[in-house]
Protein backbone atom coordinates (compact mmCIF):
# COMPACT_ATOMS: atom_id res chain seq x y z
CA UNK A 1 0.00 0.00 0.00
CA UNK A 2 1.53 3.36 -0.95
CA UNK A 3 1.85 5.72 2.04
CA UNK A 4 0.41 8.85 1.68
CA UNK A 5 2.98 12.19 0.99
CA UNK A 6 3.32 14.75 3.69
CA UNK A 7 4.65 18.08 3.58
CA UNK A 8 4.91 21.01 6.94
CA UNK A 9 4.01 24.01 6.12
CA UNK A 10 4.21 26.73 8.94
CA UNK A 11 6.41 30.19 9.62
CA UNK A 12 9.25 30.61 11.38
CA UNK A 13 10.58 26.76 9.90
CA UNK A 14 11.71 26.40 13.60
CA UNK A 15 8.39 25.86 14.99
CA UNK A 16 8.40 23.07 13.30
CA UNK A 17 11.35 21.62 15.68
CA UNK A 18 9.53 23.34 18.52
CA UNK A 19 6.12 21.38 17.78
CA UNK A 20 8.41 18.09 16.74
CA UNK A 21 10.63 16.08 19.17
CA UNK A 22 12.52 13.61 17.13
CA UNK A 23 10.08 10.63 18.31
CA UNK A 24 7.38 12.43 16.99
CA UNK A 25 9.19 13.02 13.40
CA UNK A 26 9.75 9.40 13.06
CA UNK A 27 6.37 8.71 13.48
CA UNK A 28 5.39 11.09 11.04
CA UNK A 29 8.16 9.68 8.86
CA UNK A 30 6.69 6.16 9.73
CA UNK A 31 3.53 6.69 8.09
CA UNK A 32 4.00 8.88 5.56
CA UNK A 33 6.08 9.78 2.46
CA UNK A 34 7.38 13.65 4.19
CA UNK A 35 11.02 15.25 4.00
CA UNK A 36 10.81 16.94 7.65
CA UNK A 37 13.90 19.13 6.92
CA UNK A 38 10.98 20.74 4.49
CA UNK A 39 9.09 23.72 5.61
CA UNK A 40 7.11 25.30 3.42
CA UNK A 41 6.64 29.56 4.55
CA UNK A 42 5.15 30.50 1.12
CA UNK A 43 3.36 29.56 -1.92
CA UNK A 44 5.32 31.95 -4.39
CA UNK A 45 8.01 29.77 -5.39
CA UNK A 46 7.70 26.79 -8.03
CA UNK A 47 9.89 24.88 -5.39
CA UNK A 48 7.08 25.36 -2.94
CA UNK A 49 4.17 24.81 -5.63
CA UNK A 50 5.39 21.65 -6.62
CA UNK A 51 5.99 20.40 -3.00
CA UNK A 52 2.36 21.10 -2.65
CA UNK A 53 0.69 19.36 -5.73
CA UNK A 54 2.72 16.13 -4.09
CA UNK A 55 1.22 16.20 -1.38
CA UNK A 56 -1.70 14.41 0.21
CA UNK A 57 -1.33 15.66 3.67
CA UNK A 58 -0.60 18.88 4.74
CA UNK A 59 0.67 19.37 8.05
CA UNK A 60 0.04 22.88 8.75
CA UNK A 61 0.78 25.38 11.35
CA UNK A 62 0.78 29.19 13.06
CA UNK A 63 1.49 31.42 9.88
CA UNK A 64 1.28 28.91 7.15
CA UNK A 65 0.92 30.03 3.68
CA UNK A 66 -3.15 30.20 2.89
CA UNK A 67 -3.85 27.40 0.60
CA UNK A 68 -6.65 28.42 -2.15
CA UNK A 69 -9.08 25.79 -3.41
CA UNK A 70 -8.58 26.91 -7.28
CA UNK A 71 -4.82 26.59 -6.98
CA UNK A 72 -3.54 23.53 -9.57
CA UNK A 73 -0.68 22.97 -6.55
CA UNK A 74 -3.65 21.94 -4.26
CA UNK A 75 -5.40 19.64 -6.74
CA UNK A 76 -3.92 16.29 -4.92
CA UNK A 77 -4.97 17.54 -1.25
CA UNK A 78 -6.97 15.00 0.86
CA UNK A 79 -6.76 16.19 4.57
CA UNK A 80 -4.96 19.44 6.83
CA UNK A 81 -3.79 18.51 10.08
CA UNK A 82 -3.71 21.86 11.90
CA UNK A 83 -0.90 22.27 15.11
CA UNK A 84 -3.68 25.15 16.64
CA UNK A 85 -7.22 25.81 17.56
CA UNK A 86 -8.75 26.58 13.77
CA UNK A 87 -7.59 24.52 10.44
CA UNK A 88 -9.39 26.97 8.47
CA UNK A 89 -6.87 29.43 8.74
CA UNK A 90 -4.69 28.47 6.16
CA UNK A 91 -7.32 27.50 3.90
CA UNK A 92 -8.51 30.81 1.71
CA UNK A 93 -12.02 28.71 1.16
CA UNK A 94 -12.57 26.10 3.35
CA UNK A 95 -16.45 25.27 2.11
CA UNK A 96 -14.75 24.60 -1.25
CA UNK A 97 -12.03 21.92 0.09
CA UNK A 98 -14.72 20.33 2.08
CA UNK A 99 -16.54 20.30 -1.12
CA UNK A 100 -13.53 18.03 -2.78
CA UNK A 101 -14.05 15.93 0.16
CA UNK A 102 -10.77 17.61 2.21
CA UNK A 103 -10.68 16.31 5.84
CA UNK A 104 -9.56 18.37 8.95
CA UNK A 105 -8.78 18.18 12.27
CA UNK A 106 -7.03 20.33 14.74
CA UNK A 107 -5.02 20.67 17.86
CA UNK A 108 -6.99 22.68 20.25
CA UNK A 109 -7.57 20.00 22.63
CA UNK A 110 -3.85 19.35 23.34
CA UNK A 111 -3.22 23.25 23.38
CA UNK A 112 -5.83 23.64 26.27
CA UNK A 113 -4.62 21.93 28.71
CA UNK A 114 -1.96 24.44 29.54
CA UNK A 115 -4.10 27.26 29.09
CA UNK A 116 -6.61 25.76 31.89
CA UNK A 117 -4.04 25.37 34.37
CA UNK A 118 -2.83 28.95 33.78
CA UNK A 119 -6.61 30.13 34.45
CA UNK A 120 -6.45 27.35 37.06
CA UNK A 121 -3.21 28.25 39.05
CA UNK A 122 -4.51 32.29 39.15
CA UNK A 123 -8.06 31.17 40.03
CA UNK A 124 -6.94 30.03 43.36
CA UNK A 125 -3.89 32.70 43.55
CA UNK A 126 -7.23 35.17 43.56
CA UNK A 127 -9.09 33.41 45.71
CA UNK A 128 -6.15 33.87 48.38
CA UNK A 129 -6.25 37.44 47.49
CA UNK A 130 -2.12 36.99 46.56
CA UNK A 131 -2.16 40.31 44.72
CA UNK A 132 -3.31 42.53 47.41
CA UNK A 133 -1.50 40.18 49.90
CA UNK A 134 1.75 40.74 48.89
CA UNK A 135 1.54 44.62 47.65
CA UNK A 136 0.32 44.80 51.50
CA UNK A 137 3.49 42.91 53.14
CA UNK A 138 5.98 44.71 51.18
CA UNK A 139 4.60 47.99 52.18
CA UNK A 140 4.01 46.90 56.10
CA UNK A 141 7.21 44.92 56.45
CA UNK A 142 5.55 42.41 59.07
CA UNK A 143 3.30 39.97 59.49
CA UNK A 144 -0.86 40.87 59.11
CA UNK A 145 -3.16 39.22 61.82
CA UNK A 146 -4.75 36.64 60.37
CA UNK A 147 -7.70 35.73 62.45
CA UNK A 148 -8.11 39.36 60.99
CA UNK A 149 -8.43 38.44 57.36
CA UNK A 150 -12.11 39.33 56.17
CA UNK A 151 -15.02 36.13 55.45
CA UNK A 152 -14.50 35.59 51.78
CA UNK A 153 -11.00 35.41 52.11
CA UNK A 154 -9.48 31.95 50.29
CA UNK A 155 -10.93 28.61 48.01
CA UNK A 156 -13.77 27.40 50.12
CA UNK A 157 -17.19 27.48 49.44
CA UNK A 158 -15.81 30.58 47.05
CA UNK A 159 -17.67 31.53 44.18
CA UNK A 160 -15.94 31.03 40.27
CA UNK A 161 -17.58 32.36 37.65
CA UNK A 162 -16.82 30.55 34.24
CA UNK A 163 -17.68 32.79 30.90
CA UNK A 164 -17.97 30.29 27.97
CA UNK A 165 -17.62 26.42 28.18
CA UNK A 166 -15.26 26.29 24.87
CA UNK A 167 -13.06 23.61 25.19
CA UNK A 168 -10.43 25.96 27.35
CA UNK A 169 -13.45 26.43 29.32
CA UNK A 170 -14.76 22.88 29.51
CA UNK A 171 -11.38 21.89 31.02
CA UNK A 172 -10.52 24.54 33.65
CA UNK A 173 -14.21 23.41 34.81
CA UNK A 174 -13.00 19.87 34.90
CA UNK A 175 -10.18 21.24 36.99
CA UNK A 176 -12.40 22.96 39.31
CA UNK A 177 -13.77 19.86 40.42
CA UNK A 178 -11.07 18.92 43.05
CA UNK A 179 -11.85 21.92 44.97
CA UNK A 180 -14.60 23.18 47.18
CA UNK A 181 -15.94 25.89 45.49
CA UNK A 182 -19.61 27.10 44.26
CA UNK A 183 -18.93 27.41 40.10
CA UNK A 184 -21.57 29.40 38.19
CA UNK A 185 -21.22 28.99 34.19
CA UNK A 186 -22.58 31.42 31.49
CA UNK A 187 -23.04 29.81 27.95
CA UNK A 188 -25.81 30.51 26.06
CA UNK A 189 -25.06 27.99 23.85
CA UNK A 190 -25.96 24.87 26.65
CA UNK A 191 -29.15 23.49 28.58
CA UNK A 192 -29.06 24.03 31.90
CA UNK A 193 -28.64 20.12 32.49
CA UNK A 194 -25.47 20.32 30.01
CA UNK A 195 -24.21 22.79 32.76
CA UNK A 196 -25.03 21.18 35.48
CA UNK A 197 -23.06 18.01 33.46
CA UNK A 198 -19.83 19.79 33.81
CA UNK A 199 -20.54 20.66 37.38
CA UNK A 200 -21.05 24.52 36.95
CA UNK A 201 -24.88 26.22 38.16
CA UNK A 202 -25.82 28.23 34.81
CA UNK A 203 -26.81 31.92 35.21
CA UNK A 204 -27.43 34.23 33.62
CA UNK A 205 -24.42 36.77 32.42
CA UNK A 206 -24.48 39.78 34.80
CA UNK A 207 -25.42 37.74 37.64
CA UNK A 208 -21.82 35.70 37.24
CA UNK A 209 -20.39 38.68 37.15
CA UNK A 210 -22.30 40.21 39.92
CA UNK A 211 -22.20 36.93 42.15
CA UNK A 212 -18.15 35.84 41.52
CA UNK A 213 -15.33 36.38 43.38
CA UNK A 214 -13.10 35.56 40.42
CA UNK A 215 -14.54 35.71 36.85
CA UNK A 216 -12.16 33.55 34.26
CA UNK A 217 -13.48 34.35 30.63
CA UNK A 218 -13.35 31.14 27.93
CA UNK A 219 -15.59 32.70 25.29
CA UNK A 220 -14.59 32.63 21.61
CA UNK A 221 -14.22 36.11 19.74
CA UNK A 222 -17.28 36.59 17.86
CA UNK A 223 -19.42 39.82 16.49
CA UNK A 224 -21.36 39.05 19.61
CA UNK A 225 -18.66 38.68 22.00
CA UNK A 226 -16.65 41.38 21.06
CA UNK A 227 -16.58 43.95 23.74
CA UNK A 228 -18.87 41.36 25.83
CA UNK A 229 -17.60 42.65 29.29
CA UNK A 230 -18.68 46.12 29.24
CA UNK A 231 -18.29 49.18 32.31
CA UNK A 232 -21.79 47.94 32.96
CA UNK A 233 -20.90 44.38 33.68
CA UNK A 234 -17.47 45.67 35.02
CA UNK A 235 -19.42 48.00 37.35
CA UNK A 236 -21.27 44.41 38.57
CA UNK A 237 -18.18 42.39 39.89
CA UNK A 238 -17.92 42.62 43.59
CA UNK A 239 -15.79 44.87 45.41
CA UNK A 240 -11.79 42.90 45.59
CA UNK A 241 -13.03 40.31 42.82
CA UNK A 242 -10.57 39.29 40.13
CA UNK A 243 -10.89 38.95 36.20
CA UNK A 244 -8.62 36.82 34.48
CA UNK A 245 -8.55 36.83 30.76
CA UNK A 246 -6.66 33.88 28.81
CA UNK A 247 -9.69 34.26 25.95
CA UNK A 248 -9.03 36.67 23.93
CA UNK A 249 -8.39 40.94 24.91
CA UNK A 250 -11.05 42.04 22.90
CA UNK A 251 -13.99 40.52 24.62
CA UNK A 252 -13.55 42.79 27.36
CA UNK A 253 -14.32 46.91 26.78
CA UNK A 254 -10.15 47.61 27.41
CA UNK A 255 -10.91 51.40 28.25
CA UNK A 256 -13.55 50.71 30.10
CA UNK A 257 -11.39 47.92 31.97
CA UNK A 258 -8.86 50.46 32.64
CA UNK A 259 -10.78 52.73 34.05
CA UNK A 260 -12.16 50.33 36.98
CA UNK A 261 -9.06 49.18 37.50
CA UNK A 262 -7.62 52.89 38.15
CA UNK A 263 -10.50 52.80 41.22
CA UNK A 264 -8.27 49.89 42.52
CA UNK A 265 -11.63 48.01 43.28
CA UNK A 266 -11.15 45.33 41.19
CA UNK A 267 -8.10 43.45 40.04
CA UNK A 268 -7.11 41.56 36.70
CA UNK A 269 -5.07 39.14 35.51
CA UNK A 270 -4.37 39.78 32.10
CA UNK A 271 -2.73 37.05 29.81
CA UNK A 272 -4.38 38.81 26.64
CA UNK A 273 -5.27 42.26 26.02
CA UNK A 274 -6.12 44.47 22.89
CA UNK A 275 -4.16 45.59 21.78
CA UNK A 276 -1.23 43.04 22.07
CA UNK A 277 1.01 44.50 23.52
CA UNK A 278 -1.08 46.99 25.09
CA UNK A 279 0.08 50.10 24.19
CA UNK A 280 3.26 51.60 25.83
CA UNK A 281 1.80 54.36 27.59
CA UNK A 282 -0.90 51.85 28.52
CA UNK A 283 -1.69 52.14 32.68
CA UNK A 284 -1.71 47.94 32.49
CA UNK A 285 2.17 48.14 32.68
CA UNK A 286 1.79 50.18 36.02
CA UNK A 287 -1.38 49.64 37.67
CA UNK A 288 -0.64 47.37 40.84
CA UNK A 289 -3.78 45.81 41.07
CA UNK A 290 -2.79 43.95 37.32
CA UNK A 291 -0.81 41.28 36.42
CA UNK A 292 0.23 41.05 32.95
CA UNK A 293 1.85 38.76 31.12
CA UNK A 294 2.82 38.11 27.73
CA UNK A 295 -0.24 35.83 25.92
CA UNK A 296 1.55 33.05 27.67
CA UNK A 297 -1.15 30.83 29.32
CA UNK A 298 -0.72 28.48 26.15
CA UNK A 299 1.81 25.87 24.94
CA UNK A 300 4.92 26.90 25.43
CA UNK A 301 8.56 25.45 25.14
CA UNK A 302 8.44 21.86 26.39
CA UNK A 303 4.29 21.75 25.72
CA UNK A 304 4.68 22.34 22.63
CA UNK A 305 5.62 18.49 21.94
CA UNK A 306 2.15 17.54 23.41
CA UNK A 307 0.66 19.18 20.66
CA UNK A 308 3.78 17.69 17.95
CA UNK A 309 2.32 14.68 19.41
CA UNK A 310 -1.30 15.26 19.02
CA UNK A 311 -0.51 16.35 14.71
CA UNK A 312 1.14 13.26 14.70
CA UNK A 313 -1.55 10.86 15.93
CA UNK A 314 -3.80 12.57 13.73
CA UNK A 315 -1.40 11.78 10.89
CA UNK A 316 -1.21 8.54 12.22
CA UNK A 317 -5.31 8.04 12.16
CA UNK A 318 -5.56 9.52 8.44
CA UNK A 319 -3.04 6.85 6.82
CA UNK A 320 -4.52 3.78 8.55
CA UNK A 321 -7.65 4.57 7.11
CA UNK A 322 -9.38 5.53 10.23
CA UNK A 323 -11.41 8.86 11.38
CA UNK A 324 -9.86 11.60 12.66
CA UNK A 325 -10.21 12.05 16.99
CA UNK A 326 -10.38 15.90 16.85
CA UNK A 327 -11.85 16.24 13.53
CA UNK A 328 -12.71 19.98 12.17
CA UNK A 329 -16.11 20.36 9.99
CA UNK A 330 -14.61 22.78 6.85
CA UNK A 331 -17.91 23.12 5.30
CA UNK A 332 -18.89 25.22 8.37
CA UNK A 333 -15.18 26.42 10.15
CA UNK A 334 -15.48 30.28 10.59
CA UNK A 335 -11.97 31.92 11.07
CA UNK A 336 -13.22 32.89 14.74
CA UNK A 337 -10.41 33.09 17.48
CA UNK A 338 -10.35 30.66 20.03
CA UNK A 339 -8.51 29.71 22.69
Amino acid sequence: MTRPRAVLAMNPPRLARSLFDEAALTRLRRVTDIDTGLVLTELESERSRDTLAGADILVAGWDAPVVAAHLPCASRLRAVVYAGGVAATCLADPAAFAARGVVAANARVANSGPVAEYALAMILLAGKRVLSAGHAYRRDRGLPDHLAVPEGFGNYRQTVGIVGASTVGRAVLALLRAFDLDVLLYDPTLTKEEAVGLGARPVELDELMRSSQVISLHQPLTPGTRGQIDAGRLALMRDGATLVNTARGAVVDQEALVAELRTGRIDAVLDVTDPEPPAADSELWTLGNVVLTPHMAGSMGGELHRIGDAVAGEVERFAAGLPFAHPEDLASSGLTEVR
